[in-house]
């Protein structure tokens, strides 16, 4: 079999999406396909047509044609295998079989067809192996993205540092010139940059399995300094000749809130301050590193109960040596029900089900060694829960809008299980188009207005056994309810829902355990109030 392209086609004999697999040029490709619509007559019942040349087999879909051009030398069983797989992934990716919904998704068509038939020979897959293929995510994407967040992060423990070193030098101006503290509370009133000692802290994110995006803002005017749980920072003297820095870094300040008023997120190269905390990259250093993960997906009703729970979770291993790899893993599963587990095809089933090891069925080979699969490791055990039991769900969020006075006022709470201990929550609520910040009269935790996507920023460092609960009421001008959903809801845990932990390492072929590196993580993936 030689397919030389495969194309979608209206019946008029535009190509919407066009892909070649072998070595022709682009003219001749193109003449091919806009001779098809000639040679298909009206009425008749076969799905190939052949000329001097080549052989097109297709298939019509509503307004549309699949269309393969093959050689006449090319196996028709073949091509009509091919030509089915490519017709039950189309509707896969495009979410309406017309010209619209296949020119949006051209993309991810090309790339499935290219997963399909491969240099003119089609490949033994199955549509849900293409999908697995596509979806596929990059080690190098993730680690990008990983580093970005460091320094989004770094950079706002800098501005939050240049902050207090200012309402420091205003301190040490008014006890000179007015000598008191009496004068020194007058003037933080009308401060601008209102930054309180003992109330702001300096912390670093962007830890292994972090997702919290409000670390990216500089915007220090629509944060309010209420934290929970932290240490505050200490306030340090100025160095000398800091006069003519701070007034540059007055003018700075000015310039990038100008740009942040518009909505523009301001990312600056920064070197971090001695002893300001850097934040990890999760890039294993230790010979064996064994990562259990859940993520999350969660949609709950505004008016409570829960339309979906699901959790999938993964038990991954990396090993750095390929010595190293000669090992079984003993693990601790308490009672799971409710889960399905799936081990790797390679893993010895049997052994698993009777004594919770994990080993390779062929034990002379060693577990595969180096940055193999995403940046956990070599997936060995998947497991998965759905549900619809409310009290399952760590974080419930109620949305409280009421009209008064010409405004609305907005009450908004949060309600945490006690089996977790959250960190870096982050409550995002979409709201109607406004020309000024909403009014926030109470908030626990930090708050931040992103004009450019009209949301309110809702964010707690930790929630434990200090904050199950917590508020937040702001007002807005006169909205409809249902503007202000859905809400995003976003988190991380060091603790998962299914019950497994491992408990020792140890060679293949006898002796002492083998030292490993383990953690745990619940990440959020999609959790949303509808």
């Amino acid at each position: 079999m030689v397919v030389l392209a495969a194309s979608i086609i209206t019946k008029s004999g535009k190509a919407l999406v066009s892909r070649q697999f072998v070595d022709m040029t682009r003219i001749r490709i193109e003449g091919l396909v806009a001779a098809f619509p000639k040679l298909v007559g009206s009425g008749k019942q076969h799905t190939y047509v052949e000329t001097e040349n080549v052989r097109y087999v297709y298939q019509p879909m509503e307004s549309l044609y699949l269309l393969l051009v093959t050689t006449k030398q090319s196996n028709i069983l073949e091509d009509l295998d091919t030509l089915r797989l490519l017709s039950k992934l189309v509707p896969e990716y495009s979410p309406g079989l017309d010209e619209e919904g296949i020119c949006k998704m051209a993309f991810e068509i090309i790339f499935a067809f290219d997963e399909a038939v491969s240099l003119g020979h089609n490949e033994n897959v199955t549509v849900a192996q293409v999908k697995q293929y596509c979806e596929m995510e990059s080690h190098e994407e993730r680690l990008h993205k990983l580093i970005m967040q460091s320094k989004i992060n770094d950079t706002k423990d800098v501005m939050k540092l240049k902050a207090i070193e200012i309402d420091k030098i205003k301190y040490e101006k008014n006890r000179s010139e007015k000598g008191g503290l009496k004068s020194l509370q007058s003037s933080s009133a009308s401060s601008r940059l209102d930054v309180g000692f003992s109330d702001e802290s300096i912390s670093s994110g962007g830890g292994f399995g972090s997702n919290s995006s409000f670390a990216a803002s500089l915007d220090l005017d629509s944060y309010s300094s209420k934290p929970k749980g932290r240490v505050p920072a200490p306030a340090t003297a100025p160095p000398k000749g800091m006069g003519m820095q701070l007034g540059k870094t007055q003018k700075a300040n000015q310039f990038l809130e100008s740009l942040k008023a518009e909505g523009e997120v301001i990312v600056e190269d920064v070197q971090p301050i001695a002893g300001q905390s850097k934040a990890s990259v999760p890039i294993a250093t230790d010979p064996i590193t064994i990562t259990i993960e859940e993520k999350l997906n969660v949609v709950l009703k505004r008016d409570g109960g829960v339309n979906n729970l699901e959790v999938q979770g993964n038990f991954a291993l990396q090993i750095l040596k390929k010595e190293d790899g000669f090992i079984q893993i003993q693990i601790e599963t308490g009672s799971n029900e409710g889960f399905q587990f799936k081990t790797h095809p390679n893993i010895n089933k049997d052994l698993f089900l009777r004594e919770n090891i994990l080993s390779l069925k062929d034990s002379s080979k060693p577990f595969p060694a180096g940055q193999t699969g995403d940046s956990l490791g070599v997936g060995l055990v998947k497991w998965r829960m759905q549900s619809a039991q409310e009290f399952l769900v760590p974080l419930s969020i109620n949305c409280w809008p009421s009209v008064s006075g010409g405004e609305t006022y907005v009450n908004i709470e949060y309600e945490a299980s006690e089996a977790f201990d959250l960190q870096n929550v982050l409550i995002s609520i979409p709201l109607p188009a406004l020309r000024d910040p909403p009014t926030v009269n109470q908030v626990d935790g930090d708050w931040r207005y992103d004009s450019r996507k009209s949301v309110l920023e809702w964010s707690i460092f930790l929630i434990d056994s200090t904050n199950r609960s917590g508020s937040m009421e702001f007002v807005v001008p006169p909205a409809d309810p249902s503007s202000f959903f859905p809400i995003d809801v976003r988190f991380i845990a060091a603790k998962t829902f299914c019950d497994i932990k491992v408990g020792s390492v140890l060679p293949v072929n006898g002796g002492s355990p083998v030292k490993f590196a383990s953690r745990t993580q619940l990440v959020t993936e999609n959790y949303q109030v509808v």
